[in-house]
């Protein structure tokens, strides 16, 4: 970026004080004073070069070491580790949130309670925070942002579905929230304590409602080893019935 300096309006030196005369028999000795009006302009050019040549790879530092500081978050009610590593865009997921609040956490990294402050590090921003090069040196490559999806159904259920295209699963928007709402209204966390599976020991959990042991089988690699996490309960739960329905939008009742 081309630098605009101030403009300062030069005083008029009046002829009457820019010269000495010295009168002498009649004639008068001019002596203009040249030079008295350009005294400052040395230090105000060396102090505009100096701010010119300052290298732009420390505004960038000073950026990044901002952005670098870790982000404290305080544990809510329905609040897994894998939502908070996509809230806060965690590289390494939620893998890596855990392994950084161990011991803050204990040995089950599906058993969060609220109040626990978690040390999120390697957060993304989500936006790029380079700045701009000085005029004729190159621009910086900028890498994409990584899709950060909403901490809700929505969000859930779009993720899912990014999930299940690389893996081939069939299913769709439409039918697996038509699945969520009739099996637990949207909470994450609804568990049915009354029917045969409950009697069993083995109750239906997460928004579709899936029994431990059918979670293990058709878990899908790549998301949470908790039944809870909505993200993993809907996609193993849709990769169950494509095994069984032929897609979960194949699903209208108990399954």
């Amino acid at each position: 970026m081309t630098a605009t300096g101030k403009y300062r309006r030069h005083s008029f030196i009046s002829p009457t004080r820019g010269i000495i005369a010295a009168a002498t028999g009649g004639m008068a000795l001019v002596l203009p004073l040249i030079g008295a009006g350009f005294a400052s302009a040395a230090p105000a050019q060396a102090a505009t070069a100096a701010k010119a040549s300052a290298p732009a790879s420390s505004v960038v530092g000073q950026v990044s070491a901002r952005n670098a500081a870790p982000t404290t978050h305080s544990v809510i009610a329905g609040d897994t580790l894998s939502g908070i590593a996509r809230k806060y865009s965690v590289e390494g997921g939620w893998q890596k949130l855990y392994e950084g609040n161990r011991e803050v956490i204990g040995g089950n990294p599906a058993l969060i309670v609220p109040g626990l402050k978690l040390v999120v590090a390697g957060a993304g921003s989500g936006a790029s925070t380079a700045v701009p090069a000085a005029s004729g040196a190159p621009a910086a490559a900028v890498t994409a942002a990584p899709v950060v999806y909403t901490n809700n159904l929505d969000g859930w259920i779009r993720e899912s579905l990014s999930v299940m295209a690389r893996h081939g699963i069939p299913g769709s928007y439409d039918g697996i929230h038509r699945n969520i709402l009739r099996e637990s209204s949207g909470n994450p966390r609804a568990v049915n304590n009354w029917d045969s599976n409950a009697v069993a020991g083995t109750p239906s959990k997460g928004l579709l409602q899936i029994i431990d042991p059918t979670f293990r089988a058709y878990h899908v690699p790549g998301t949470a080893l908790d039944s809870y996490d909505p993200v993993a309960n809907i996609t193993a739960a849709c990769n169950y019935a494509a095994a069984k329905y032929g897609s979960i939008d194949n699903v209208f009742g108990a399954y």
